[in-house]
């Protein structure tokens, strides 16, 4: 009988299992694999990625977007798929024993995956700490129960994991060498098509369904404001797939702009896909991607909290950091007193002070919302101060990032 194929075919070539559960972590799994792929070129990847981790060569078992859900009530709903894909992964994992197996952030996920595959001798890297920093430190054992070894991206977190025996490093953040210190936004805007003397507002309501159905319909009324006293503002939305522009669509139809039939205009010159909405109060551009670009371009960015505001801080640019929890989440969150930080946001944690508006759940509302927009989308320029400090904080975050993630999941 001849011998079954392997998908891995090549001798002696090592095999990396990676998890990743959102646009963040796509990003940050597609920079790995490049790396490792510069130390072992005949290396092959394997698991669960969106398309930038596709393209870097990942074969991908499940796309990301299945495991982009967050809070209880998305959860459990999503609870009994999320389950069997997680048996798929550890049961394909077993079977191939890879050189290693990489969880990227999406911690309820991953963890109780690398808990199994480490108990059955497979290498566990956690790649991103969950915030221990701001959820119960206590977790950091626990966490040190599924990984060998935890990344992570800000120098103050492996001190913690330190306090409970646990091998974690910093490695840098790959987001602090994909920005420049000082961005160019004129080149920013010459890409996007925008001319440079008009005031232009980036809305990021989140990368998952749930967060724009939640926060979408107040940005929008929040652009719709701000259109009201600011002369030609222009907005740009950057969404993260094509799912998250079609709920972004919807939103923007309920607004009484555009309609769900306007559908994803085709690519233009300068390889930008997206639509518009010409009978809009204001000139809106919903981008695929190009969430970076968007940032440089604007004068200041209303965004989901999470990753996108350590982005707008590298970004230099003004923010208003917004984030509302689904109801049911949120009460059990404020009555068992699970946060344990007064600052939500990345940018005003790392600075140990608050240096950007935070409008969290009942605050979250279109008029402050645009209050708070108002004076940077009017002055137009950066406060000094401000920018002194965004840059002083990039430069600690910087590490050579995907490099020092590779070091870190195959050296001992």
């Amino acid at each position: 009988m001849p011998k079954a194929h392997s998908p891995f075919p090549i001798p002696n070539s090592r095999l990396f299992v990676l998890v990743a559960g959102e646009a963040s972590g796509d990003l940050l799994g597609a920079g790995l694999i490049e790396a490792l792929r510069e130390r072992f070129p005949d290396a092959r990847f394997a698991g669960i990625g969106g398309p930038r981790m596709s393209a870097a060569g990942l074969d991908a078992w499940f796309p990301a977007e299945r495991l982009a859900v967050m809070g209880l009530a998305e959860v459990l709903r999503h609870l009994p798929g999320l389950l069997r894909i997680r048996r798929a992964v550890r049961r394909r994992t077993l079977a191939l024993r890879p050189h290693a197996f990489i969880g990227i952030d999406a911690p309820d996920f991953n963890l109780a995956l690398e808990r199994t595959l480490k108990q059955a001798g497979i290498r566990t890297i956690h790649y991103v700490s969950p915030s221990i920093w701001a959820w119960r430190e206590k977790r950091a054992q626990k966490i040190g129960e599924s990984a060998d070894r935890v990344l992570c991206l800000f120098p103050m977190e492996p001190a913690v994991y330190a306090r409970h025996g646990v091998d974690a490093r910093f490695v840098g953040h790959p987001l602090a060498d994909a920005f420049a210190l000082h961005p160019d936004q004129r080149a920013a805007r010459e890409s996007l098509g925008i001319s440079d003397d008009v005031p232009v507002l980036a809305l990021l309501p989140g990368s998952r369904l749930g967060e724009i159905r939640r926060l979408g319909a107040d940005f929008i009324a929040a652009a719709m404001l701000l259109a009201q006293e600011i002369p030609n503002l222009h907005v740009v939305a950057p969404m993260a797939n094509a799912a998250c522009r079609s709920a972004f669509a919807s939103e923007l139809a309920k607004a009484g702009i555009g309609n769900r039939e306007s559908g994803i205009g085709k690519a233009d010159s300068r390889g930008h896909s997206l639509f518009s909405f010409p009978d809009s109060p204001f000139p809106i551009l919903v981008l695929n991607g190009h969430s970076h670009t968007a940032m440089i371009a604007a004068d200041a960015i209303l965004l989901a909290s999470g990753t996108a505001a350590l982005e707008a801080m590298l970004a230099k640019r003004p923010m208003v950091v917004a984030y509302r929890l689904a109801a049911l989440t949120y009460r059990i969150v404020k009555g068992f007193g699970l946060l344990k930080v007064e600052r939500y946001s990345l940018p005003n944690h790392l600075a140990g002070r608050e240096i950007v508006p935070e409008l969290m759940q009942d605050r979250c509302t279109p008029q402050a919302l645009a209050e708070a927009l108002r004076k940077p989308l009017q002055q137009r320029h950066m406060d000094a101060t401000l920018l002194d400090e965004y840059v002083r904080l990039h430069e600690l975050l910087r590490g050579d990032g995907n490099r020092g993630a590779a070091a870190a999941v195959v050296d001992p």
